[in-house]
């Protein structure tokens, strides 16, 4: 029997709920879809074969490709805008909570460089990447499930991340993390800059919670 809710929410990895299911505990279905499309897709799919919420909302981090956005910006974008096509009072929501209306594009990989965000900035005019929320939106549309995609700025454009994360990617996307850990051991001049970003990652997924919190209330 499908269970049914009002809003179910989704990430990537536990790393970027940690403060969501603090604030949030189990009042929302929470599931996590691991990194990139296949994995979201398959993971999408066997959610909504057990739950039928009225909203899922997929979240998580997104690297800014717009110089505009800084750490913490918390972003939304809706399929096809959604204009008059019931997400008004969903806009509305996600507006009053600090959320900014943007063009969100999934990506196959991390764009890690500067200059890889500013092709990708180019190529697409988005404001943001990330690399699960387009097979997350099309397997709702299939489903007739509304969709909201809500991220929050975890590097900027003009930012370098310290390692190229693609690097310790398995094939199915889970993080190599014996590779990982031997590569920053290799590379210890790096450690300030990891140390940064895990900083600034830790400020995202806070004011992701928060604008969350705020929706969802």
């Amino acid at each position: 029997m499908e269970k049914k809710s009002s809003i179910a929410v989704c990430f990537a990895l536990a790393e970027e709920a940690g403060p969501f299911k603090k604030l949030c505990g189990e009042a929302v279905p929470l599931f996590f879809t691991g990194i990139g499309r296949e994995n979201a897709e398959r993971a999408v799919r066997q959610f909504l074969a057990a739950h039928s919420p009225e909203l899922l909302l997929t979240c998580g981090f997104a690297g800014g490709l717009a110089p505009e956005w800084k750490i913490g910006d918390v972003l939304f974008e809706i399929r096809g805008g959604g204009v008059n096509n019931g997400y008004t009072a969903i806009m509305a929501k996600l507006t009053e909570a600090g959320a900014k209306p943007a063009k969100i594009f999934c990506t196959d990989r991390v764009a890690v460089k500067a200059t890889e965000k500013k092709k990708l900035r180019e190529e697409t005019g988005a404001d943001a990447a990330e690399m699960e929320s387009g097979a997350i939106q099309a397997v709702c549309e299939e489903r007739g499930v509304s969709c909201v995609t809500v991220r929050v700025i975890s590097d900027t454009s003009d930012e370098d991340l310290p390692l190229d994360f693609n690097n310790y990617l398995k094939e199915d996307k889970s993080v190599d993390m014996s590779k990982l850990m031997l590569a920053v051991a290799k590379a210890p001049w790096k450690m300030g800059a990891l140390m940064q970003l895990q900083k600034n990652t830790k400020l995202a997924a806070e004011s992701l919670a928060q604008a969350l919190a705020r929706m969802i209330a």
